[in-house]
């Protein structure tokens, strides 16, 4: 997102045509397509803009889980906050209710953590399906149901973080 829409194919190629990926010039060319249609998709030019920040850090605990994990795209603007995570799952699901419970808990580990961290700012979050592409926002209450959900699996000893 950081080059120009004009340099980001030819970018993408080399990238991709690194030896140390091994991909035949097919998957390369499928790869340098989809992300071409993400970062070119006018939807998403917030998040990949000049506020959206890459791959942030967030560390903390939440209940009785002590987290560390990495957010793809944070975009934080003067009272919101949209925490982006990808996802190349094929075929993306249609709707939130058939996300995987693995997503769900993730989303709702970093919608935790950042809420103390952005204390008073409305906060999303948001998968973006490299499949479409689509951005799905998941509910507040499908992420409360998910923290619940772990903490209640903490107590039996089963509280799995991924699948």
């Amino acid at each position: 997102p950081d080059l120009v829409p004009g340099a980001r194919d030819a970018a993408a190629r080399r990238f991709l045509a690194q030896a140390r990926w091994g991909l035949d010039a097919d998957a390369q060319a499928e790869i340098a397509r989809v992300v071409g249609e993400v970062l070119g998709d006018a939807r998403f030019a917030a998040i990949f803009g000049p506020e959206g920040r890459a791959e942030v850090p967030v560390v903390g605990r939440v209940g009785d889980f002590a987290m560390s994990g990495q957010i793809d795209r944070l975009l934080v603007t003067g009272d919101e906050l949209v925490a982006v995570d990808y996802k190349t799952d094929r075929p993306a699901p249609d709707s939130p209710d058939k996300v995987a419970p693995v997503y769900l808990r993730q989303m709702a580990l970093y919608r935790a953590l950042l809420g103390r961290i952005y204390p008073g700012k409305a906060l999303r979050c948001v998968l973006l399906w490299t499949d479409g592409p689509k951005l799905m926002e998941l509910p507040p209450t499908m992420m409360e149901s998910a923290l619940a959900g772990l903490a209640e699996g903490a107590q039996t000893g089963h509280a799995p973080l991924a699948s």
